[in-house]
């Protein structure tokens, strides 16, 4: 049985007003121009930073600056830690709250006041305070450490890191009709708010096998917009997240299939294309990889059995 979730104080709206913003620009159509206004994604840094030790000796350790789009920034920070494998259960987390300082003024011991970053006055620094309990791993600290492909660590030395951290895994059961699959792409289109006023944010969304949508979370960063999906579910004691797939609007890189394995998620679908170690990830984990999936064709990389009236010839 699953403890209690914790009283984690429920993130205000996505702030749709700080995730966007509108601009007037000049458009050229052949060989005119004329003024028009256009609304473009915001990225600005959000820095992450983590309280923990027993109560007599805590410490806070800035962690991670990434850039993302404004809104759900307290699931974001708690996908992050969840899928980088700092926390494993919601009780891990007693408080996410906006760093005191934070607006206006950068905190003096904060990352960002010697970051080369572009800073906008706002809720830019977040504070996860952990359980006395949680023993945090130092090693663990640093943002992919070995989770991006561009890190340097080989594809050998990443899966067997994983291998360390992620939860233990179960048989995967699921499976899904392909006439629903082809459906998901556009139905991920359709609960893309930011997307339909920018056409320039990623987009990652969780859906039942019958097709209904679960979650949908937007951002400038793919793998922000996956760590605020998975957050959302984790804060709500809702992981592992086997009964679920899991589709991404670009590609399918090893990070991405290995925050949806720390999720335990059991499908991932991408518009694009996977990589290679994502492929790898897929098999060793026993995902179901699905790639390119678009209009009335896709590709799979791997489970082929677990998709419905997929016919091979």
């Amino acid at each position: 049985m699953k403890s209690q979730k914790p009283a984690i104080p429920t993130q205000p709206d996505q702030e749709t007003d700080r995730a966007t913003l509108d601009l007037s620009i000049e458009k050229i159509t052949g060989l005119n121009s004329r003024f028009a206004h256009d609304t473009v994604a915001v990225e600005e840094p959000l820095e992450i930073q983590l309280a923990h030790g027993p109560s007599h000796a805590r410490s806070l350790k800035s962690i991670s600056v990434t850039m993302r789009t404004p809104g759900h920034d307290f699931d974001l920070a708690a996908g992050f830690l969840m899928t980088e494998g700092v926390v494993s259960d919601p009780n891990d987390i007693d408080r996410i709250a906006y760093a005191a300082g934070s607006i206006g003024e950068i905190p003096r011991d904060s990352a960002l006041s010697q970051s080369a970053l572009p800073y906008q006055p706002g809720k830019n620094i977040v504070r996860v305070d952990l359980a006395p309990h949680v023993v945090v791993s130092l090693a663990n600290l640093e943002r992919n450490f070995y989770t991006t492909s561009s890190c340097g660590i080989c594809g050998k030395a990443s899966l067997l890191a994983l291998q360390t951290v992620c939860p233990p895994r179960r048989k995967n059961t699921f499976r899904i009709d392909s006439t629903i699959l082809y459906q998901l792409p556009h139905r991920l289109r359709e609960a893309q708010h930011l997307f339909s006023l920018t056409g320039g944010i990623h987009g990652a969304a969780l859906f039942h096998a019958t097709g209904n949508l679960l979650a949908v979370r937007e951002d400038v960063g793919r793998h922000n917009a996956v760590d605020k999906l998975l957050g959302a579910q984790f804060l709500a004691d809702l992981t592992p997240l086997r009964d679920t797939l899991l589709l991404l609007s670009g590609r399918a890189s090893f990070e991405l299939l290995q925050k949806a394995l720390m999720g335990g998620v059991s499908l991932v679908a991408s518009v694009g294309a996977p990589s290679s170690l994502a492929v790898q990830v897929a098999k060793d984990f026993d995902i179901t990889l699905i790639g390119f999936l678009r209009d009335n064709h896709f590709n799979i990389y791997h489970g082929a059995e677990h998709i419905l009236r997929a016919a091979s010839t």
